[in-house]
């Protein structure tokens, strides 16, 4: 027996133990961690800035290694998070749905948690409290697989929030961090059912689609964020500026960052010379099409069919003129990832057509994709962003991590 299927062995025992905790059992675990991360802080800095340095001796590109990096605001923002979560009403228990039938039969649709969590995800260390937390709230034992560039911040987070459940007399092993990152134990780790009820990869489209493909396990797909902003014919410059310099530059490092920017040919001349010029302030390369680039000069560089399929995570934006808002759509449909796609417009039917045929977990009307988070839903943390259609789809929170029991009541009805 592999150390892994041991290590997976406990979890579960100690899923079954989570699973009937009390709210007040869960959430007093919660504020102990909250309270741990902050006393702990000035480690977690220390592990994570040895990471940091690591990250930059192999070349890691500085968005990749903003993803990576904690501060002192961070981790706080972190706790702040945990303590949100607790105090969310608790969904476990809830009863959705009571039916009496002719025969006298009583049912209750329940909510219920789905058992052990696994996650597989790079960079973020941040995602390891997040996912711990929101399994922990609604019933969910985790196991978690960080990537190596992130190994030394995650262990001692794990550590920090395994040592609060002990004080609160839990079993450690709800929260689990395997510390092995080899690529052998990931694919081993996809395929352990019975032991994992449903694996949920957060990263990079080839990490994604590898546990999508390989895994045995039930896989709720996540996180690329292939996301376009159109600026329609008549949408307000300065806000359509506004907006496609937020959903760029203000992280683009993560999944809800704009990629690409589409414009309406009769708002183009307008309005490219004016978002260029405050892209220009974040240094963003422009990538863009003939028509585009006739407007801008020839300092933007031609965008290829690659460009507007990439998820860049950097300081580079894929820019088109399009004629109408259906070309915009088509646009969308051929390249988009399904994540969060945005319309900046004041034509109504134009918005609703948008809404309409733009098949997202999220769609926007004048505002910043990079709103697509669990805690701007009021979700509390999320433990990624799904982009497929079965389960869950866009920012998941509690709710997402539980499913249903039918608990029927009888008199000795027969069939």
């Amino acid at each position: 027996m592999s150390e892994l299927v041991k290590l997976a062995q406990r979890v579960k025992e100690a899923s079954r133990v989570l699973g009937i905790l009390s709210a007040e059992e869960k959430n007093r675990a919660l504020y102990a961690i909250a309270s741990v991360l902050r006393d702990s802080t000035p480690e977690i800095l220390k592990q994570n800035d040895a990471d940091v340095q690591n990250a930059r001796q192999n070349g890691v590109p500085e968005p990749m290694i903003d993803r990576l990096r904690l501060t002192k605001d961070r981790v706080e923002s972190m706790a702040s998070a945990v303590e949100h979560v607790a105090r969310l009403e608790d969904p476990i228990g809830q009863v959705e749905q009571g039916i009496r039938r002719p025969n006298g039969l009583e049912i209750l649709k329940t909510r219920v948690p789905l058992g052990v969590v696994g996650m597989i995800y790079e960079s973020r260390p941040n995602v390891t409290v997040d996912a711990a937390v929101l399994c922990l709230k609604s019933g969910n034992a985790c196991l978690l697989r960080g990537g190596k560039e992130a190994i030394r911040s995650n262990t001692a987070l794990a550590a920090v929030m395994r040592g609060a459940l002990r004080a609160c007399k839990l079993p450690a092993d709800c929260i689990a961090l395997l510390e092995d990152t080899s690529r052998e134990t990931a694919t081993e780790m996809m395929k352990l059912n019975g032991y994992i009820d449903v694996l949920i990869p957060r990263g990079g489209a080839g990490l994604i689609q590898s546990v999508v493909q390989n895994a045995t396990v039930p896989v709720i797909e996540t996180g690329v964020g292939n996301c376009h902003v159109y600026v329609d014919y008549n949408a307000d410059i300065e806000m359509a500026v506004n907006i496609i310099n937020n959903a760029k530059t203000s992280r683009p490092s993560v999944c809800n960052a704009a990629e690409t920017l589409l414009v309406h040919k009769d708002i183009a001349a307008a309005f490219l010379p004016a978002a260029k010029a405050r892209l220009d302030l974040s240094h963003v390369q422009l990538r863009g099409c003939e028509r585009a680039r006739e407007i801008l000069g020839h300092g933007v560089i031609p965008a290829t069919e690659k460009d507007y399929a990439t998820e860049f995570l950097d300081y580079i934006l894929a820019v088109k003129v399009v004629d109408s808002v259906y070309e915009a759509i088509q646009h969308i449909q051929t390249y988009t990832s399904m994540h969060s796609e945005c319309i900046v417009t004041n034509d109504y039917a134009n918005s609703q057509t948008f809404i309409k045929q733009v098949d997202a977990a999220a769609v926007y009307v004048n505002a910043s994709t990079r709103f697509t988070d669990g805690g701007e839903f009021g979700l509390g943390a999320e433990i990624g962003i799904s982009t497929q259609k079965l389960h869950a789809r866009g920012p998941m929170g509690l709710m997402q991590l539980t499913t249903n029991k039918y608990i029927v009541t009888g008199n000795g009805q027969i069939r």
